[in-house]
C-alpha cells in the first residue's frame, strides 16, 4: 500500500522516470541488494534521461524538419560528393551553434542538400537548442500574409529567437520588394547572435543578382558570408539512386 502511493505521488509530482525505476528495482531481486544511495542515483539519472528524452521530442516536434530522422551518422561520406569530412566532423560538435555562425549549402537538385540541413538542424535539437526548418518562398508567403492579419511583427520576433533557422530554397524563386525587406530583417536579426543554415542550387557567387536590389544585396551577404561555412555538394541526384520517399538522402532541391 505505501509502494503504491509513493508510485502515484512520484506520478503526481511529474516524476515519471524515477517513477518506472522505482518499479524496475522493485521487481528485481538483485537491485534489492544495492545501498540505498545507489538506488536513489538510479532513480535520479533515470530522471534525467527520461526528461531529456522529453525536451528532445518536443525539440524535433517543433523544427518541423522535411527529413526527421535525418542523422549526421548516416550521411552519405564517398568522396565524389565534395564534403570536406572534417568540417562535418566539426561542424558535428556544435561550436558553430555558439558562434552564432551561417553554413550556405550549395550543388545540384537531389545532391543531399535539404537532408544534409535537417541532419545539422536535428544535430543542434540534440544539443538542446531550438530549431525550425523553413521553404523559402513559403516562409516569405506566410510573412506577406502575416502584413495582413497583424502577426508580421510577432513572426519576425519568433523566428530571430531561434537558435538555428534552416533555410531551404533560397533563391529558387524571384524576389519582390516585400520578400527582400522579410529577408533583410530575418537575416540581420540574426547576425552574431544566432545560427543559420541555407541550401540553394543557385551558387553563392549568383546571390547577389538573385536578391536585385545592389543595397539590400550588399546588406544580407555581408552579414551572412561573414564567418560562414561553405559546403557545395556534387555528383548524381541521390534519388536516381534512392527512389524510396522516405530514404535519408532524398532531396527535392
Amino acid at each position: 500500500m505505501i509502494v503504491q502511493q509513493t508510485l502515484d505521488q512520484l506520478r503526481a509530482l511529474k516524476l515519471h522516470g524515477m517513477a518506472d525505476t522505482f518499479e524496475e528495482q522493485l521487481a528485481l531481486p538483485s537491485a534489492q541488494t544495492l545501498p540505498f544511495e545507489d538506488r536513489f542515483a538510479l532513480l535520479v539519472e533515470r530522471e534525467i534521461a527520461y526528461r531529456s528524452g522529453k525536451r528532445l521530442t518536443a525539440l524535433l516536434r517543433k523544427a518541423r524538419l522535411k527529413h526527421a530522422t535525418a542523422n549526421l551518422e548516416d550521411l552519405d561520406k564517398r568522396s565524389s560528393r565534395g564534403l570536406d569530412h572534417r568540417l562535418i566532423t566539426s561542424l558535428a560538435h556544435g561550436e558553430w551553434l555558439e558562434r552564432a555562425q551561417s553554413i550556405l549549402i550549395t550543388g545540384p537538385t537531389g545532391a543531399g542538400k535539404t537532408w544534409l540541413a535537417c541532419a545539422l538542424a536535428q544535430r543542434a535539437c540534440r544539443l538542446g537548442r531550438t530549431a525550425l526548418y523553413a521553404r523559402v518562398p513559403r516562409l516569405l508567403e506566410e510573412l506577406r500574409i502575416a502584413r495582413g492579419d497583424g502577426t508580421h511583427k510577432r513572426r519576425l520576433i519568433a523566428l530571430a529567437k531561434l537558435d538555428v533557422l534552416a533555410l531551404d530554397d533560397w533563391g529558387l524563386h524571384a524576389l519582390d520588394p516585400l520578400g527582400r525587406e522579410d529577408l533583410l530583417e530575418i537575416i540581420d536579426d540574426r547576425a552574431d547572435r544566432r545560427a543559420t543554415i541555407i541550401t540553394a542550387q543557385l551558387p553563392i557567387e549568383h546571390w547577389h543578382g538573385w536578391i536585385g536590389e545592389p543595397t539590400v544585396a550588399d546588406a544580407i551577404l555581408d552579414r551572412l558570408l561573414h564567418h560562414a561555412h561553405r559546403l557545395t555538394l556534387k555528383g548524381e541526384s541521390l534519388r536516381r539512386r534512392h527512389p524510396q520517399p522516405k530514404s535519408p538522402t532524398d532531396d527535392p532541391a
